[in-house]
């Protein structure tokens, strides 16, 4: 019999259901390729590594790049094997047993889970019914105890809300320990707490690569903190930990950030064109967004999803998850794939209530 780490057992992890969809809609992915010089240059830029040797281990290049865009220095960036290693190494950093970390919910399901397995107790602090995050809440949930680390995703997921930057700054203000603020969405959202670094060095910022530059297959993020915080947190992370292919493609991605913008401004249109659509189908009930998705409740939430998913249709499920009751959420695509996911979903609901 094998003798497992005890407390593995109660562990939940990450799932998503692997489809072949004709439209895919469930991950939160950038829609359609890359700008045309940007797939150019990374095209060049990876057919010239020497993949017989060991990536940069201190990712001096990246993080240099990264830091000169933000006006920081070197030593304040981190970077990751996507942002979700970052956010684990931040409750190993913090964590520890005994020790408490807040967190949202509902938000990302691997907060919990990342605290337990850095054997810290998640502190879960529940969204309001509108799904907006109280700062007062969370500070008090940080002051009961008290924790050692606050995350809090900004764009929210799944739900796709902005806190805004007056209360961001207010839990800073309200509480003693680090706050680490996930902008996985910020990018689409046009805020960050970048600009309260200056004031408050417990915060700490996490982005990523993999949505709005569409590397989620490379699996690159980094995070910006305080020179102290930096060098602990580097001490829990393995060596070599992102591969030279990554590094080069963020690196590249980095360099020509500016043509993504006419991408990031069609999603955000077309996100806003999908939400009307969808909240003027009777029955469906659609969350504010800032981010690539959007949540929306409806009662045959279950249905719905296999009527798309015969159709070749994938979106995500939450309608199980506590305090989702009846959600799915759907990721902004093409403007030919929004149309044919709502299109879709007026027939649904045509079919059940005809006129």
């Amino acid at each position: 019999m094998f003798r497992f780490r005890e407390g593995l057992e109660i562990l939940k992890g990450y799932r998503a259901e692997e489809g072949a969809w004709r439209i895919k809609l469930d991950a939160n992915e950038r829609a359609g390729r890359f700008p045309a010089a940007v797939e150019e240059a990374l095209r060049a830029r990876l057919a010239a590594l020497a993949l017989n040797r060991y990536p940069e281990m201190s990712q001096q290049r990246l993080k240099g790049k990264i830091a000169a865009g933000l006006g920081l220095k070197p030593e304040n960036v981190v970077i990751g094997n996507g942002s979700s290693e970052l956010l684990a190494a931040l409750c190993h950093t913090f964590g520890g047993a005994g020790r408490k970390i807040v967190v949202p919910s509902p938000s990302f399901s691997m907060y919990p889970v990342y605290c337990q397995l850095a054997d810290s107790q998640p502190v879960r602090v529940a969204l309001e019914d509108d799904f907006t995050l109280a700062p007062d809440k969370v500070a008090a949930a940080a002051q009961d105890g008290p924790a050692s680390l606050v995350l809090v995703c900004n764009p929210n997921n799944p739900t796709g809300g902005l806190t805004p930057a007056a209360a961001i700054e207010q839990i800073l203000r309200d509480v003693d320990c680090p706050v680490a603020v996930d902008e996985a969405y910020g990018e689409f959202s046009g805020q960050s707490a970048l600009d309260l670094m200056a004031k408050y060095p417990r915060l700490i910022v996490v982005r990523t690569f993999s949505k709005a530059y569409g590397l989620a297959g490379a699996r690159v993020g980094y995070a910006v903190m305080a020179e102290e915080i930096a060098r602990a947190v580097e001490k829990v992370l393995l060596p070599y930990h992102v591969n030279a292919l990554s590094l080069a493609a963020a690196e590249t991605v980095f360099d020509l950030a500016g043509e993504f913008g006419p991408g990031l401004a069609e999603t955000v249109a077309e996100r806003e064109r999908l939400a009307a659509g969808l909240g003027g189908i009777r029955g469906v009930t659609v969350f504010p967004s800032a981010t690539n998705f959007l949540l929306f409740r409806t009662a045959p939430a279950a249905e719905l999803v296999q009527e798309l998913a015969a159709k070749g249709i994938g979106i995500r499920d939450f309608s199980r998850t506590p305090g989702l009751a009846g959600c799915l959420r759907v990721t902004i695509g093409t403007s030919a794939e929004n149309a044919a996911f709502l299109a879709a979903v007026r027939d649904f609901f045509q079919g059940r209530c005809p006129s």
